[in-house]
């Protein structure tokens, strides 16, 4: 069964799409920096991020200064929720490149 998920990759890639497992979204080479699930919130142009990969654990933001991100979701802001409530909001605590 396919679920909306995401991974970061260690060299800065944010991955998402709808997988079985989170590492079907690495390609040959990557390591992952963890990972979990996603779903888009269009009334406040945001993709909400949150929980974490079965296979890789909840996201290193703190390894990261740089996040690349598909330039299609170039309007989109991301937030990152821990279990405990927290909030990480990655648009402004990293610098964000967009590729295609």
């Amino acid at each position: 069964m396919t679920l909306p998920k995401f991974i970061i990759t260690m060299q800065g890639y944010f991955r998402l799409g709808q997988v079985n497992q989170h590492k079907d979204l690495l390609k040959p080479g990557d390591s992952c920096l963890g990972g979990g699930y996603y779903h888009f919130d269009y009334i406040s142009n945001r993709i909400i991020l949150d929980r974490s990969s079965y296979d890789f654990g909840k996201p290193k933001w703190h390894l990261l200064e740089v996040l690349k991100v598909p330039s299609v979701y170039r309007d989109l802001r991301l937030v990152y929720y821990y279990d405990d409530g927290r909030e990480f909001y990655v648009s402004q605590e990293l610098q964000i490149e967009y590729y295609d």
